[in-house]
């Protein structure tokens, strides 16, 4: 049975998703801070993290930069905030979606099952460019050599761009295949997205070009010899 763990301070948010968690067959492990979260986290090893903001004794920002240490377990994040800068630090933080209060519970576990039930595959297991190189079995990048770790959302963008290299992506197709047919969300996710993938991979940020106005093509400089 696969693990949910919701980390709120509030109890009502706590009961909506265990509801909605079990009805869906979920086994669903309660955290109040996010102390507690990394804890539980340890402890009970949760498929899925359902990571409030803002709690007391430690955010959700952080909570979610410390589990990320150790376990790539995908994070959606809560907030009554819908401001770019606090989802962008979510995804900094290493969080995979961000849900906005007040949300339905129906909603929060079709993102949960898309999360889950997502995973790219690609026929070579390595990939190299000039400065870039992906093994995509072990999910593991590197930029000039050295290893850079990316959020599971973030790998699941660039191993699609790259298994899809050279061609105009556009937003709604992005969305539709990293995210799925059932997300709510619109084309500033995947601007916000691209806007923190291209920053963490540093000098290869540039192979992600803009398309103006349709989305965004993945265009690697050739290894010269």
């Amino acid at each position: 049975m696969q693990k949910i763990l919701i980390v709120d301070d509030e109890i009502q948010i706590r009961n909506l998703v265990r509801k909605y968690g079990e009805s869906a067959g979920f086994e669903v492990i309660e955290a109040v801070d996010g102390e507690d979260a990394i804890r539980r986290a340890e402890i009970s090893e949760p498929d899925i993290i359902v990571m409030d903001i803002m709690m007391p004794v430690l955010d959700g920002f952080s909570a979610t930069k410390e589990i990320r240490k150790t376990s790539p377990v995908p994070v959606i994040m809560l907030s009554a905030r819908d401001e770019e800068y606090n989802k962008i630090h979510g995804f900094e933080s290493g969080a995979d979606d961000y849900v906005i209060k007040p949300f339905s519970g129906k909603e929060l576990m079709l993102r949960i099952n898309a999360i889950l039930s997502r995973g790219q595959k690609s026929s070579d297991s390595i990939y190299e460019a000039k400065n870039l190189k992906v093994d995509f079995n072990a999910r593991l990048v590197w930029i000039e050599g050295e290893r850079v770790d990316l959020s599971p959302k973030e790998y699941e963008l660039l191993f699609f761009m790259i298994n899809n290299k050279g061609l105009a992506l556009s937003r709604h197709l992005l969305l539709n295949k990293i995210w799925g047919f059932d997300y709510y969300g619109d084309d500033r996710t995947i601007d916000t997205h691209i806007k923190v993938l291209r920053k963490d991979l540093g000098v290869c940020g540039s192979y992600i070009v803009t398309l103006r106005g349709l989305g965004y093509r993945f265009e690697p400089l050739p290894i010269t010899t």
